[in-house]
């Protein structure tokens, strides 16, 4: 009965940690990829491999998140702490510390405050690439026939543009490419218009144009695709976005900017009187010249025989001056040439004088007796401190020898009558007087018994 009851046990399988987290991952995979999650960003930060780590939040949970570094360069709107954003990607799990992440592949932001953001983070951006720069932008063409514009072909944009056109000069092409201005493909649309006219050549101005409407309406214009289009046009591209108060990115990558489709119509091209105008101011210039030319000519002409009766006159005095020219030229040359052999001569003289000059000698023959007199007293100083040190070394031993010495100590000499020193008994017998000698004076002692 026992055996019975352990065949029904089912076989243990176990695990790796690596297994584990790959089945994780695989449940994950199934069940939460491409999905979006709304919250509030936190924690924002931006590594030097390019990775974008940061946390979403709300009030009753959070998740942290990470965008790696292809995904982040597309990303149209940059993380930054405080936003409300809706963001697109899949859930994973990082086996290292156990805990599962949101790998974010698309960020929205909520909101016309979030609108704004992605506005000056992208504005920010081209300005750094210089897509914003003067000197970027190309010079409008002065009378162009042919425009082409980027536009809806419906509402009353393209009927402004064309009646303005139509009023100012008529007699001009223009050529409409049709697109959405605003909604899903209309950034797509925008960039095939561009690249239609720039890659055909026909249009010499390309306008892009789009009514008034909201932040949200003219967002089209504000992508940085569109932007970098713009950019890359060949043609120069006017931008007539919204109305004068709305301001789009297009606005500050175009070459140039209206405040209205209408006004752009005005800006880039003049109105037939102010051509016949001009043309007819460049007809009176062009007579007050001739008519200055033929005066010029005629005042000439009365006084041709004047005239070259002071060419022959000036001509014969310009050659008269040359050859005083020349002369002045070879008289300087000579004195150069006598005042170089006299400074020859001159420095000649001057070396055989120096030669018997007897000051050089008496300066050298100085200069031997200084060292000399110098080396002499050295040598002497030398042999002073050397018998200086001598003597020095000499009375340091005299004092040592000196027996007045061993007298300070308590000794004393004794002296017999014939002035010589008792060394034993038989040089003092009894009944003699001898002198003792002490340290500082001396006495006098007779010998009374041996």
């Amino acid at each position: 009965m026992e055996q019975y009851a352990l065949s029904f046990i089912p076989e243990r399988r176990i695990y790796s940690l690596r297994e584990l987290s790959d089945g994780i991952r695989a449940a994950l995979d199934r069940g939460f990829a491409n999905i979006w999650v709304s919250g509030e960003i936190s924690g924002t930060r931006v590594i030097p491999s390019g990775h974008c780590y940061f946390t979403l939040k709300d009030s009753d949970a959070q998740i942290k998140c990470v965008c790696w570094k292809l995904s982040y360069w597309r990303l149209k709107f940059k993380p930054k702490d405080g936003v409300q954003v809706l963001v697109r990607g899949r859930v994973d799990i990082y086996e290292q510390r156990s805990e599962y992440q949101f790998v974010v592949e698309a960020i929205e932001p909520q909101g016309h405050g979030a609108l704004q953001i992605a506005f000056e983070q992208l504005k920010q951006k081209l300005l750094a690439d210089g897509l914003f720069e003067a000197s970027r932008k190309r010079k409008l063409p002065r009378f162009p026939s042919r425009i082409g514009i980027v536009t809806s072909p419906e509402g009353a944009v393209i009927r402004d543009f064309v009646k303005v056109l139509s009023r100012r000069f008529s007699g001009l092409h223009l050529r409409i490419f049709p697109v959405r201005v605003q909604g899903a493909g209309s950034v797509e649309e925008v960039c095939r218009g561009l690249k239609f006219f720039g890659t055909t050549g026909w249009a010499q101005i390309v306008v892009i144009a789009r009514g008034g409407g909201a932040l949200e309406d003219l967002w089209t214009f504000n992508e940085e695709v569109v932007a970098r289009a713009i950019a890359a046009s060949p043609i120069p591209v006017v931008s007539a976005i919204g109305h004068e108060t709305d301001v789009t990115i297009a606005d500050f990558v175009a070459d140039l900017r209206a405040p209205t489709p209408s006004a752009a119509a005005e800006m880039i091209v003049c109105t037939r009187q102010e051509v016949l105008d001009r043309i007819d101011g460049c007809r009176r210039q062009a007579n007050r010249a001739i008519r200055y030319r033929l005066a010029t000519l005629a005042r000439r002409l009365h006084d041709q025989a004047i005239d070259r009766a002071q060419a022959l006159l000036h001509r014969s005095l310009a050659r008269r001056t040359q050859r005083v020219d020349d002369a002045t030229e070879r008289l300087r040359a000579a004195v150069r040439r006598q005042i170089a052999a006299r400074e020859r001569q001159r420095r000649g003289l001057e070396e055989q004088l120096r030669y018997f000059d007897l000051r050089p000698r008496l300066r050298r023959d100085r200069e031997r007796l200084n060292e000399g007199a110098a080396k002499m007293a050295a040598v002497m100083r030398l042999q002073l401190n050397r018998r200086r040190q001598r003597f020095e070394t000499l009375s340091t031993k005299l004092v040592q020898l000196d027996p007045r010495l061993v007298l300070s100590r308590g000794y004393a000499i004794v002296l017999n009558d014939r002035a010589g020193i008792v060394r034993e008994a038989a040089d003092a017998p009894a009944g003699s007087e001898v002198e003792i000698l002490l340290a500082k004076d001396a006495l006098k002692a007779r010998i009374t018994e041996d």
